[in-house]
């Protein structure tokens, strides 16, 4: 090599050597210099409820409520499904309240999760009828990469919510390079209730690659009108983290959940201004962990095991207007074929809480015969109005999903809760990966009393 061009490359080297420095010594500052967070706000916007009416106050059932009794006959719910364009893997909705009462379900569609087709979908639920409307196209890939300027390979867990200034968002996963692994979180904005979107936006996590964060919990809000975002990286390591943003979108602070590795998707449940508790999915399908803060987030406990076991599995959470913790999950250590609520008073453990089933398989622990399981799932696509062309197609998809050469595993999955103002819980979720369903409750009903807890609940061995 001749000296001129050493001397170009040490030259190079060291002016690279220095910009990294200055990239440093600049996050430094931004950490150093960020204002400190402020405490939790007590109720998210979307649950906020008009003067005057009470937390208490008796529910009004829908004229058109076909209201049906859980498998363990604890309590009683409306059901319907919330996706209607058969053939699609559908996965990972969350739901937000709109002005008027009505409810906007967000999803992801495709022909199998991660393939170049998958789109997030939404449609609108009439609160009188409990109908849902058509489902329509939020983003796909190319709408994404026009507004990024840069190439989307698929799109991925989309959250709706209403931010403190009224505005609607949404934030979701892509990724432009490898697997979920390489994951970035982009955000867009509505100011009309969800019709249109504004251009999305990259979330910048991280100065350096800003790759590998992903979301799938409800945020949270600050008494100053920041937002805390739950986020999980998936790169070389599990973790989780909450995210403090901006009115702007811009991300401010984040802190890890201590102890976190191999746990992802972490649901946050305020329990008072500084209080909250955080759970998350136990990435090798041990126990359901958590953790909690004293200090409005600033800082986090170690987290730790529950008893309750998680077989790799999404969870969700809410916290009702009157003080009641709930969590969705799947409360098996093996599989996904219960979903399940579990209830705590504010701030307390969920640990020996006898669970309410939502749904279940009929022969739990057991694969069905593929005759079975096509029977199991024609039956009910029939009864909530499916043509026999349309039943066929959601059959179709689902064993294409769960299915073996000569069985099939029932699935009930990533769930997301809400409570709108009405009092009413709303839980909508993933049906056979061919469907995404909606189930409506009054937290308030009276519960009989369960002689024990169910085995499935059992802590893990």
């Amino acid at each position: 090599m001749s000296p001129k061009r050493s001397g170009m490359t040490d030259g190079m080297g060291r002016f690279s050597a220095l910009l990294l420095v200055l990239a440093f010594a600049l996050s430094g500052w931004k950490i150093l210099g960020r204002a400190p967070a402020a405490n939790f706000a007590s109720l998210p916007p979307q649950v906020a409820m008009p003067a005057g009416i009470p937390a208490d106050a008796p529910k009004v059932t829908s004229a058109n409520s076909t209201q049906q009794l859980s498998p363990d006959g604890r309590f009683r719910f409306d059901a319907g499904f919330v996706s209607s364009a058969p053939g699609q893997a559908v996965h990972a909705a969350s739901l937000v309240e709109l002005r008027d009462g009505r409810l906007r379900a967000v999803w992801f569609s495709g022909s199998r999760e991660g393939a170049g087709d998958v789109a997030v979908r939404t449609a609108v639920m009439d609160a009188a009828t409990l109908r849902w409307g058509a489902e329509s196209t939020l983003f796909d890939r190319q709408k994404t990469q026009h507004g990024l300027w840069r190439y989307v390979k698929k799109l991925g867990n989309p959250v709706i919510a209403r931010a403190p200034d009224g505005s609607l968002g949404l934030w979701m996963v892509n990724v432009s390079l490898g697997g979920w692994a390489g994951s970035a979180i982009t955000w867009s904005r509505s100011t009309d209730e969800g019709l249109s979107w504004s251009e999305p936006r990259r979330l910048v996590t991280s100065p350096f690659l800003n790759i590998s964060t992903l979301v799938k919990g409800a945020p949270v809000v600050y008494q100053n009108g920041e937002i805390g975002l739950p986020v999980y990286h998936e790169f070389v390591t599990k973790f989780a983290e909450v995210l403090r943003i901006s009115s702007e979108g811009q991300v401010i602070d984040k802190v890890r959940i201590p102890g976190s590795q191999t746990s992802l998707q972490p649901v946050l449940l305020v329990a008072g201004p500084e209080q909250a508790q955080v759970y998350m999915r136990s990435g090798n399908a041990q126990a359901l962990m958590a953790s909690a803060t004293g200090d409005a987030g600033k800082s986090w406990s170690e987290a730790a095991p529950t008893t309750w076991p998680n077989p790799d599995s999404a969870l969700a959470g809410v916290v009702s207007r009157s003080g009641t913790q709930w969590l969705a999950l799947n409360p098996a250590p093996r599989n996904r074929e219960t979903l399940a609520l579990l209830s705590a008073s504010t701030g307390g453990s969920f640990d020996g809480m006898q669970p309410w089933i939502v749904e279940k398989s009929p022969t739990p622990q057991a694969r069905l015969s593929t005759g079975d399981y096509e029977r199991i799932l024609s039956g009910e696509l029939r009864a909530r109005g499916a043509s026999e062309t349309q039943t066929q197609a959601y059959v179709a998809s689902a064993k294409r999903q769960l299915c073996g050469a000569d069985s099939c595993s029932q699935e009930f999955s990533y769930p997301y809760l809400l409570q709108s103002r009405d009092g009413y819980i709303h839980l909508v979720y993933t049906w056979h990966r061919t469907r995404i369903k909606h189930v409506r409750f009054d937290p308030l009903q009276h519960v009989p009393a369960a002689p024990a807890v169910s085995p499935h609940a059992s802590a893990p061995h």
